[in-house]
């Protein structure tokens, strides 16, 4: 009887431990690059307000897209991932973890959206307006690595990409990034790295997401932004997992809703939808926070999408940024 009793008081351990502890709670596992944390936690206290996110735990996971997504690949649990590129959830795809069809709905995947923007130091003491004034002499630039950070890619494509929504050519757009990466000052792995390294004192600029730099700013840093005439759209993507639990659907249809995106406004992203307008502190203009751009780049209309795009500049062997990186000493 004795005995009879131990198995059956393990047995009611385990179903708890695979619960996700007491109260029958499912545990999801977020994996996701760095920058939306604060976001993705406003919005899971919200969703845990709701019938299906009601006694969900939450085990997360954040760092440098691409190493994330290759960390999934090599066992990290994941039920639903939340990328900085389209490329590090078709890695998941190739290895059988995400269905093919993710990106087939009505936001083609995409979760998250914002633009690349210029952070300077409080009163712009260089007088920074745009891409032109950062690869003057004397100016120095933090973004993060395109080796190993989403962000990181976005911002350099803004770079070359105003080149030529200017009309320049191809090698001037070359010509231009060489400039730009003759005055990085440093390159750290990550985009919450790169603010880290900027909020510290490094460099007079820093090339980043608006979001990123409105949430510094709400967290108490002291610097302005710039939003360039000439930017790209930053589209970041969220998969679930084949082999996610019930409630992960659930999840994001939650995210990709009103509540869910205005969340993420709130916290310096710009909305996929149509939301009730809410102020937004670190903007510019909280009252009106993401003014329209006189010129935004697609990845889609201006790079031929991010298959080809990530060939094309970041291939590891001939990418145009890889080359360029690697002559200015700065990969």
């Amino acid at each position: 009887m004795k005995n009879a009793l131990i198995l059956a008081f393990a047995a009611l351990m385990l179903a708890a431990c695979g619960t996700g502890g007491t109260g029958g709670g499912e545990t999801m596992s977020l994996v996701g690059f760095a920058v939306p944390k604060a976001a993705n936690n406003a919005i899971q206290k919200a969703w845990a307000k709701t019938a299906h996110g009601k006694g969900v735990r939450w085990k997360e996971s954040y760092g440098a897209s691409g190493d994330q997504s290759r960390a999934v690949v090599s066992g990290l649990k994941a039920d639903y991932v939340h990328f900085s590129l389209e490329t590090d959830v078709t890695r998941l795809v190739g290895a059988g973890l995400v269905t093919a069809d993710w990106n087939t709905g009505p936001t083609k995947g995409i979760v998250s959206q914002s633009v690349v923007v210029l952070a300077v130091r409080k009163g712009n003491p260089k007088n920074i307006r745009g891409w032109d004034d950062i690869v003057k002499p004397g100016i120095g630039i933090v973004t993060p690595n395109p080796g190993s950070s989403g962000a990181a890619r976005w911002n350099i494509l803004a770079a070359y990409g105003q080149v030529l929504a200017k009309g320049g050519t191809r090698q001037q757009a070359e010509e231009y990034l060489t400039a730009f990466f003759r005055n990085v000052d440093a390159l750290p792995g990550s985009g919450r790295d790169a603010t880290t390294a900027f909020t510290g004192g490094t460099g007079d600029v820093f090339v980043t997401y608006e979001n990123e730099a409105i949430l510094a700013r709400q967290s108490g840093e002291d610097f302005d932004y710039v939003v360039p005439d000439t930017t790209l759209l930053i589209e970041n993507p969220g998969a679930v997992l084949k082999a996610a639990g019930p409630k992960a659907g659930k999840w994001l249809e939650f995210v990709l809703g009103e509540t869910g995106q205005t969340e993420f406004a709130k916290k310096g992203f710009r909305p996929l939808t149509r939301i009730a307008a809410v102020d937004v502190p670190g903007a510019n203009d909280p009252a009106d926070p993401y003014p329209v751009p006189k010129a935004l780049l697609t990845i889609a209309k201006d790079f031929g999408g991010w298959d080809k795009a990530a060939t094309e500049f970041f291939d590891e062997t001939n990418g145009v940024i890889t080359r360029i990186q690697k002559q200015a000493g700065k990969s």
